[in-house]
């Protein structure tokens, strides 16, 4: 089952990835995305304290109307501590919520689907920063299994790793093209 500490050992694996190059350009694209990694770490702390919120709040319906808006003067050391400082923050919520608290994310989820959620925002998106800025880092295997454990849970044998970056797709596998769209089952029946 995911967990807060499972949020925190991505935060860990976040800033030993990407601390030793806050000086590199950060206005760079991510890897394949649209946005630029200064842009990605930004959108990694506003879903972490979006899910955060979803879950102390209890959510019954849909996402709540609420934006984080970090400043474009923000400097990548900035960038990282505010993630870092939302993913503790997901982590102080779940460890908050009891087991049976649910809180909409395209229907009812639970304090392990948040928490999932939230792994796989900081593993992925720290892929991609990583990839835009040259690094050939990996997401940690354990993290990413948890991970397709818990929101994919029909995704196919092989490398964690490399399965859930397929499964949200970043790669390509060998006997299976790269996908376009996927669906996180983050709600619980």
């Amino acid at each position: 089952m995911t967990s807060a500490d499972e949020v925190r050992a991505a935060k860990s694996a976040m800033l030993a990835a990407l601390t030793p190059h806050t000086g590199a350009d950060w206005d760079v694209a991510a890897g394949t995305l649209d946005w630029s990694c200064r842009e990605t770490a930004a959108h990694i702390a506003h879903d972490l304290i979006a899910y955060a919120t979803q879950l102390t709040a209890r959510a019954t319906d849909a996402y709540l109307p609420l934006d984080l808006t970090v400043r474009p003067e923000a400097t990548p050391e900035q960038l990282l501590q505010i993630t870092a400082g939302c993913a503790d923050l997901l982590a102080v919520a779940l460890r908050a919520a009891g087991p049976d608290a649910r809180a909409w994310h395209w229907g009812p989820a639970d304090p392990s689907g948040f928490a999932a959620l939230g792994v796989n925002e900081i593993l992925l998106h720290t892929y991609d920063i990583a990839a835009g800025l040259g690094l050939g880092w990996r997401p940690p295997a354990p993290l990413c299994a948890a991970v397709l454990a818990r929101l994919f849970p029909e995704a196919p044998a092989g490398d964690p790793v490399e399965v859930l970056l397929w499964c949200t797709g970043r790669i390509a596998l060998p006997d299976r093209p790269r996908l376009t769209s996927w669906v996180l089952r983050a709600a619980v029946g």
